[in-house]
């Protein structure tokens, strides 16, 4: 037996369980990993509520999470380069990463590297492609001027420093509380709230010619009349606003094979050319409080669980 997160039916976090389940056995290209972090992510609360059924249906009782990083127990039928033992990061497909044992077709995972921790590595996969996929779309360029909102989110915080290797200047909308980190990294805070266009033309008197919108609620609009092309304006929160104005949704899907894209990410981290900032990390029992904290939307960087 182990130990898994798990709900019978779509509402808020009181629905969230701890339960003992038969423990998983790999299939055809399938490993089980000893789950060692697992993070967390505000897609999976939507998920949860039934918000977005109609794109993520939901069976009972289910799992939750995909991204994960562990210890490989056992290899299925057909897979050849892994083997027990192995140190590896990945994603589960179906909604079942928050366990202590978790299968993983093996497609889905590539090697931690020693340098990285595991609460970054388990929290790795859906930041890490979502930041890839959103800043790709909007090409920023040297001596181009992108504005990434929510930029000290789980997201936002990766965006921000994936537009910077492109040469990019990049603003930063955040809380005053993260914009030392923002500096930090070479990002120019700027404060959301009341007047914030202003603030923007204010510290891009170039124009801003890209926005990256992490955190929904109107920032699409702000892009439009900061006067962003649609073509590079990218939003993974406000679906509403990019069917109403033809605005870019890329993100985790359009990335490409997700795998490769892990790899190069975890590596940049593990080298020190990229930062993943860990806001907290709660053992698998306090699931109901690690949501809790995450739904407030103020933490900096990502928030895991340790089965």
């Amino acid at each position: 037996m182990s130990r898994a997160v798990r709900y019978d039916e779509f509402g808020g976090i009181d629905v969230l369980r701890v339960d003992e389940v038969e423990r998983p056995v790999p299939g055809d290209g399938q490993v089980l990993v000893r789950v060692k972090a697992a993070g967390i992510n505000p897609s999976e609360a939507a998920i949860r509520t039934g918000a977005v059924s109609n794109i993520f249906p939901s069976t009972f009782p289910s799992g939750q999470g995909s991204d994960l990083a562990g210890i490989i127990e056992e290899v299925g039928a057909g897979v050849s380069g892994f083997a027990p033992g192995d140190e590896v990061i990945g994603f589960n497909q179906h909604r079942a990463a928050q366990a202590e044992l978790a299968l993983v077709e093996a497609g889905d995972l590539t090697r931690k590297p020693e340098k990285l921790s595991w609460e970054v590595a388990g929290s790795l996969y859906v930041v890490g492609v979502t930041a890839w996929g959103a800043v790709h779309a909007v090409q920023p360029a040297e001596g181009e001027t992108v504005v990434i909102s929510g930029a000290a989110g789980g997201v936002g915080s990766l965006a921000v420093q994936l537009a910077r290797r492109t040469g990019a200047t990049v603003i930063g909308l955040a809380s005053e509380g993260n914009h030392q980190w923002l500096k930090s990294h070479g990002v120019i805070p700027v404060a959301y709230g009341d007047g914030v266009a202003d603030r923007i033309r204010a510290a891009a008197p170039g124009g801003v010619h890209a926005f990256v919108d992490t955190h929904g609620g109107g920032y699409v609009e702000l892009a439009l009349a900061l006067g962003v092309p649609a073509d590079r304006i990218d939003t993974i929160a406000d679906y509403a606003a990019a069917a109403k104005y033809g605005v870019k949704t890329d993100g985790g899907a359009e990335a490409g094979p997700g795998a490769g894209i892990l790899a190069e990410l975890a590596g940049l981290i593990a080298d020190g050319q990229l930062e993943l900032p860990i806001a907290g990390a709660y053992p698998l029992a306090q699931v109901r409080e690690a949501y809790t904290e995450l739904e407030r939307r103020h933490t900096h960087g990502k928030i895991v669980l340790r089965p």
